[in-house]
């Protein structure tokens, strides 16, 4: 069961809207790697507005996916790619369905 997860906003600069979502679908790859990151989703929210969803039994599974590689790829690549700072918000997940 899940109990911790993240929602990270993401926006592309002018152009980059397209390296941004390859970004994301490559991350795919990254996290199925993860043991503790059992539900991951890449979003597209708008023409230029991407985020992030996932989820993890516990803070210790949370800690060690934000010091994996996909964040590491994610933060290298933020200031060629986003118009801001990825918006990181740490959730409580209340209920899930499996």
């Amino acid at each position: 069961m899940v109990k911790v997860g993240l929602f990270v906003l993401l926006r592309a600069k002018a152009g980059k809207e397209a390296a941004v979502e390859q970004l994301l679908k490559g991350g795919l790859a990254i996290v199925q790697e993860e043991a503790g990151t059992p539900l991951w989703f890449a979003l597209r929210l708008d023409a230029s507005t991407f985020g992030i969803f996932d989820a993890f039994a516990d803070e210790n599974a949370r800690q060690a996916h934000l010091a994996g590689r996909l964040a590491a790829a994610l933060m290298a690549k933020a200031g060629e790619l986003l118009a801001e700072p990825p918006k990181i918000d740490r959730v409580d997940i209340l209920a899930e369905k499996s």
